[in-house]
């Protein structure tokens, strides 16, 4: 049997798994974890195939993701070089900031690498996911990983380079962390909870969803909801004026030092 492996059965595994099987992907899935109670979960929750021995796990995959947090990354990818394991794999990190570079070198097999950056949002089969390739990495290979992103969400290619400011822009906890930020100063200002987030979450989500559909620009939507004198023009001045985007800058700048960070390791 040749089967998805995941190396790691945290968080993101759990939500690309479930994005799977609501796409009907019926591929066997076999996920390692060193914490067994991670692994009953999702095999009762995802039918996945539970393998505890890293070495019969890794023999297993057609496809490997390594889907553990960048500071384990290192250690498990020593723990599969010194079982000497010889065979090829098709290999996808999941790890923020590592680059392929270093994860070639940590593994020391003919591997071909590619890295993934999907949102966990992929639970939904609405995730976005961004893709680069290492060399070596064949058409086939390429169209095998893209495919499978793809069946939980929209896919990107883009260069390595660009990875680390992808990963801090594209997450999901800006729309989440935005609209219990919302949520509070609406309550604070008279709203009951339950409306406070009916309408924090139309300003949010409602509003970006009109512009994909839409053909017009942000530009433009933006002059089309803020009248000249009017109280969304006021708002999002008094927010300017607070330094709101300098402030959203510096945010995505911390991710960008955590990421360097990760590829230290």
């Amino acid at each position: 049997m040749k089967a998805t492996v995941f190396l790691g059965g945290g968080r993101i595994t759990s939500a690309l798994v479930a994005g799977l099987r609501l796409a009907g992907h019926e591929r066997p899935i076999v996920v390692h974890d060193r914490h067994s109670k991670k692994l009953q979960k999702l095999r009762r929750q995802h039918r996945v195939i539970v393998e505890e021995d890293l070495r019969r796990a890794v023999e297993l995959a057609d496809l490997l993701i390594v889907a553990v947090r960048p500071d384990s990354v290192r250690e498990l990818l020593q723990e599969i070089r010194e079982q000497h394991l010889r065979r090829r794999l098709t290999a996808v990190s999941l790890a923020a900031g590592i680059p392929l570079s270093k994860l070639q070198a940590a593994l020391g097999l003919p591997v071909r690498w590619m890295r993934a950056m999907p949102s966990p949002v992929c639970r939904s089969g609405r995730g976005l996911t961004a893709l680069t390739f290492g060399r070596g990495v064949s058409p086939a290979e390429r169209a095998t990983v893209r495919d499978l992103f793809a069946s939980v969400g929209t896919v990107v290619e883009i260069p390595e380079k660009r990875f680390d400011a992808f990963t801090v822009t594209y997450s999901s906890s800006h729309g989440y962390h935005a609209l219990a930020a919302l949520v509070g100063a609406a309550e604070a200002i008279g709203l009951d909870r339950k409306t406070a987030l009916v309408a924090a979450a139309h300003a949010l989500a409602d509003s970006i969803a009109g512009w994909r559909v839409s053909n017009l620009s942000l530009e433009k939507l933006l002059k089309e909801a803020a009248t000249p004198g009017g109280i969304a023009t006021a708002v999002m001045a008094a927010l300017d004026k607070a330094g709101y985007r300098r402030i959203v800058k510096t945010g995505l700048c911390a991710g960008i030092r955590r990421a360097r960070k990760n590829a230290e390791r």
